[in-house]
């Protein structure tokens, strides 16, 4: 009668059994051969950096070296538009049509954020979720921190509520500001800024508020705040205080047709 049933593995009652496990002996040298080559392969490719976090990390680096750079010839070229300044007010002092020129063009400073203002208004902080020990408010990292979206809804909305004049993060804020997102950070008229954020202006509060909660963009990210613990803040100011904008006015990349 011929035994049916299933033998142990590595049976070797008979040739044919013993044949898959020569070939078992056979293929271990070759897969560790194979192993070895990748890690030798990975190990130079690597040398001794992290590849998966190390492109990165050179490139936040970078971001931070060149904001520094820009931050000192931000103050240099501030300081020279001042000596300038200064030159052009004492030149035309004696000029009637200086002058006149100079009353003409204030309200257009004032528009383009050239010049100090001062008035009532409102601040908004927005903060990433605080850092505790023990299991996230989420398994995402996103839902935690504040996205670039989240600050611009909150500037959009605030010129929707008849903003006169604001600052992002004591910058003032004109017409070619602009808001991007490097990592959890934001790239603000070439300076970097971590969070919390901080968006002011002027104008009526009650009217800048009431476009806050209009806002489908900071509806959004209020329910972030109530389901994942971020923070959303605001707060009305009677008396702010903001700089004139005194970077640079040209746009190299434009042209006038």
């Amino acid at each position: 009668m011929t035994d049916d049933r299933a033998r142990p593995e590595g049976w070797e009652g008979s040739d044919d059994r013993r044949r898959p496990r020569r070939a078992w002996h056979l293929l271990v040298p070759a897969v560790a051969l194979g192993a070895g080559l990748l890690f030798a392969t990975s190990a130079s490719t690597a040398q001794g950096t992290d590849l998966r976090g190390g492109r990165f990390s050179q490139l936040t680096d970078l971001v931070e070296q060149q904001s520094q750079q820009v931050a000192r010839q931000d103050r240099a070229a501030a300081l020279l538009r001042s000596r300038v300044a200064a030159a052009t007010a004492a030149a035309a002092a004696g000029s009637t049509r200086a002058a006149d020129e100079r009353t003409t063009s204030a309200p257009l400073r004032l528009a383009a954020g050239l010049s100090a203002v001062r008035g009532p208004g409102v601040t908004v902080i927005l903060d990433d979720a605080p850092r505790v020990s023990g299991t996230p408010a989420s398994s995402n990292p996103d839902d935690l921190v504040v996205h670039q979206q989240d600050v611009q809804s909150v500037v959009n909305a605030l010129w929707a509520g008849g903003a006169e004049a604001m600052t992002l993060m004591g910058e003032r804020v004109i017409s070619t500001t602009a808001v991007r997102c490097v990592g959890n950070t934001l790239l603000v008229q070439g300076r970097l800024v971590g969070p919390p954020f901080r968006v002011s202006a002027i104008g009526d509060p009650a009217a800048m508020r009431a476009a806050l909660d209009r806002e489908p963009g900071v509806s959004l990210f209020r329910q972030y705040v109530d389901r994942f613990g971020l923070r959303y803040e605001v707060r009305t100011g009677k008396d702010q205080r903001f700089p004139a904008y005194d970077g640079p006015l040209v746009l190299p990349h434009v042209t006038l047709p």
